[in-house]
C-alpha cells in the first residue's frame, strides 16, 4: 500500500520532512499562522485534522482515492479504492488495442471472400469479377471503419496487387487523377483561410447580415453557392475551395467545433446542408459541373440532339429552386442544429469585425490569390488553364508568401488521407469499367426492363432508379456518365420515352445522385473530412435526400417540363 507521511513544523524551521514509500511528488508549503505544512500536489483533496489547521481541509477530498489518518503530528495519506479500507497495488494499465476493428475487418474481408468464391456470371470476365468483390470489400470497409479510410484503401489496393486483378500502375493510377488533387489543394486553401483570419472576418460579416437564426444563415450560403454555379464549372472548386472554408470558419465563430462535442451546435447541420445543395446546384446549369458537357456530348452521339445552355437552365431553374428551399429546410427538422436563434449574434459579430480592425497583409493576400484562383476556374476553359492547376498556381503563391507554409499543408492529415481513399476508389471504379462489368451491368438492366412489356412512363422509371442509385459503385460522376448514360438512353429511347426529354432527366440525375456517398461527387470527401457528420448518417441521410430530390425533379419537375413542351 502506498503512503505518504505529512509533517507538521513552525515556518521558521529550514526542515520539512517528508516520509514517502513512492518518489518525491511536486510540493507546496502551506501556512497557517505560525506553522507551515509540506504537501504533495494531489488535487482536488481535502482532510479532517483535530489541530486547528483548518488551510489543510481542502488537500483530500472526501470522494478520493486517499484516506487519512493522524498520529501525533503526523498525518498519512493512505491510496484506497473508494468504499473500501485498503487497495491492492494497480497495475500499469495495458495500452489500449492500436489495430483495426477486428468485427468490421471480419465483416470487410467476408464480402470479399464470399463474392470471391461465387461463381462468375456468362459474359463477364474473371478479373472483372474479382475487382468487383475486391472493391464491395473495401466499400464495406469504408462503411464500418475497421481502421481510418486512407488505411483501408491501401488494404483494397493491396489486395488488387496480391491477386494479380490489377498491376501496381493500373492499381495506383487514380493518383494521377486531377480530382483528388483538386479535393486535397481545397482542404490547403481552407487553411490559409482560417490561419490568415480572412474565413473568421466573411464568417463574421455573414452572420452580422443573417445570424439572428440558423436556418437564414444556412439559406444564404447555399443561394451563394448557386449564384457562382454557373460561372465555375468544378464543383470540387466551388464548394470544396470556396465554400468549405467560409462554413468551417463560421462553424468556429458560432462555438460549433469538431472533437468537442458541439458538433450539433451548428456544424454538423449546416455541413450536410451545404453539401447536399452544392449537387443540386450543379444540376442547374450546363456549367456547374464538369462533366455536364459530357452528357451533353452524349446526347447528341446518341440522339442527334443538341442540349443548349439556356435549355439546360430552362428546364432545371423551377425543380431546382424548390429542391434548394426543400432541403435545408427538411435537414432543419430531421437533423437541426442546437443551437437555432441567436438575436445576439448579429450584435456581437459586429463587435468581434471591429476588435479585427483592418485587413492584415496576410489576409490580403489570401484575397487576391482567391480571386486570382476563382477567375482562372471560371475563365479557365479560355486561358486552357483546368481547375487543379489554377489552384496549383494560387497555393503556390500562398507558399511562396509565407501565408501558408508546407509544413502546414503536411499537417492536414486529413487533405492527406482523403487523396489516399479517393483515388484508391477512382482506380478500382475506372478499372470496373474497363473491365466491361459496367457496360455487362447495362446491358443487363436494359434487356430485364425491355422485356417486361410496361408503358414508357413505367420502364422510364425503372431506368431511372438503376441508374441513380448504381452510383454507389461509382467515385466519379464523369466515370458513371461515360460507362452508363449512352446505354440508359437508347434503351429509353427505344422503349418510347421522349429521347430529349429522357437525356435531360439522365442529365440532372447524373449530379444529383452524387450526393449518396461521402466519394460520388468531388465536393463530398471535402465536406465529409470536415468530421461534423459520422459515416452512417451522412449514408442515411444521403439516401432520404435523394428520394426527395427524385420526387421533386420528377414530380414538380416532370409538370414544368410538360407545361414548357419537353415531353
Amino acid at each position: 500500500m502506498a503512503s505518504l507521511a505529512l509533517t507538521t513544523a513552525p515556518c521558521s524551521s529550514p526542515l520539512i520532512s517528508l516520509r514517502s514509500r513512492l518518489p518525491p511528488p511536486k510540493s507546496s508549503v502551506i501556512r497557517d499562522g505560525n506553522r507551515c505544512a509540506y504537501r504533495p500536489i494531489i488535487t482536488p483533496l481535502t482532510i479532517s485534522d483535530r489541530s486547528g489547521l483548518g488551510n489543510l481541509r481542502p488537500l483530500i477530498s472526501s470522494n478520493s482515492l486517499f484516506k487519512v489518518a493522524k498520529s501525533g503530528s503526523i498525518f498519512t495519506v493512505k491510496a484506497s479504492a473508494p468504499g473500501s479500507a485498503t487497495s491492492p497495488v494497480v497495475p500499469a494499465t495495458q495500452k489500449p488495442w492500436q489495430g483495426a476493428a477486428i468485427k468490421p475487418l471480419l465483416a470487410s474481408i467476408a464480402t470479399g471472400i464470399i463474392l470471391w468464391f461465387v461463381p462468375v456470371p456468362s459474359g463477364v470476365t474473371q478479373n472483372a469479377w474479382q475487382l468487383l468483390s475486391i472493391f464491395l470489400a473495401t466499400i464495406v470497409g469504408i462503411i464500418t471503419q475497421p481502421l481510418p479510410l486512407g488505411a483501408v484503401a491501401l488494404l483494397g489496393l493491396g489486395a488488387c496487387v496480391l491477386t494479380k486483378t490489377l498491376t501496381f500502375a493500373a492499381a495506383f493510377s487514380g493518383f494521377g487523377d486531377p480530382i483528388p488533387w483538386l479535393i486535397a489543394l481545397a482542404f490547403f486553401f481552407a487553411r490559409g483561410f482560417i490561419k490568415t483570419g480572412l474565413g473568421n472576418r466573411i464568417a463574421y460579416q455573414f452572420v452580422s447580415l443573417f445570424g439572428s437564426s440558423s436556418l437564414g444563415l444556412g439559406y444564404s450560403l447555399v443561394f451563394s453557392e448557386a449564384l457562382l454555379a454557373p460561372a465555375i464549372p468544378s464543383v470540387s472548386a466551388r464548394a470544396g475551395g470556396i465554400f468549405l472554408p467560409l462554413v468551417k470558419s463560421l462553424c468556429v465563430a458560432c462555438g460549433s467545433n469538431v472533437g468537442d462535442g458541439t458538433e450539433h451546435k451548428l456544424g454538423s447541420w449546416l455541413m450536410l446542408t451545404c453539401f447536399q445543395t452544392s449537387v443540386i446546384s450543379s444540376a442547374m446549369f450546363l456549367t456547374a459541373m464538369a462533366a455536364n458537357p459530357l452528357s451533353a456530348t452524349l446526347t447528341f452521339n446518341t440522339i442527334q440532339k443538341t442540349i443548349g445552355w439556356t435549355d439546360w437552365a430552362k428546364a432545371a431553374i423551377v425543380p431546382g429552386l424548390v429542391s434548394l428551399i426543400v432541403v435545408p429546410f427538411l435537414l432543419y427538422l430531421i437533423y437541426p442544429p442546437t443551437v437555432k436563434s441567436s438575436p445576439d449574434a448579429p450584435k456581437l459579430a459586429k463587435e468581434k469585425l471591429e476588435k479585427m480592425g483592418p485587413m492584415s497583409t496576410n489576409e490580403i493576400v489570401m484575397s487576391g490569390t482567391l480571386l486570382l484562383t476563382v477567375g482562372l476556374w471560371i475563365f479557365g476553359g479560355m486561358l486552357n488553364v483546368d481547375a487543379v492547376t489554377a489552384a496549383i498556381v494560387g497555393l503556390s503563391i500562398l507558399l511562396v508568401s509565407g501565408v501558408v507554409t508546407w509544413k502546414e499543408c503536411l499537417g492536414e492529415s486529413v487533405a492527406w488521407d482523403t487523396l489516399t481513399w479517393f483515388a484508391a476508389l477512382i482506380a478500382m471504379a475506372g478499372y470496373l469499367n474497363k473491365y466491361g462489368l459496367i457496360a455487362w451491368f447495362s446491358q443487363t438492366v436494359v434487356k430485364f426492363v425491355g422485356g417486361l412489356g410496361l408503358s414508357w412512363q413505367l420502364s422510364f422509371g425503372i431506368l431511372v432508379l438503376l441508374y441513380f442509385y448504381s452510383h454507389y459503385f461509382f467515385a466519379s460522376g464523369a466515370a458513371h456518365i461515360g460507362a452508363m448514360f449512352t446505354a440508359f438512353l437508347s434503351v429509353a429511347s427505344a422503349l418510347g420515352t421522349p429521347p430529349y426529354f429522357g437525356a435531360m432527366v439522365l442529365a440532372f440525375l447524373s449530379n444529383l445522385m452524387g450526393g449518396l456517398t461521402h466519394y460520388g461527387i468531388g465536393s463530398a470527401p471535402v465536406f465529409y473530412g470536415a468530421n461534423y457528420v459520422p459515416l452512417g448518417k451522412w449514408w442515411g441521410y444521403g439516401f432520404l435526400i435523394s428520394v426527395v430530390n427524385i420526387i421533386i425533379w420528377l414530380g414538380i419537375g416532370g409538370v414544368w417540363w410538360k407545361f414548357i413542351g419537353l415531353w
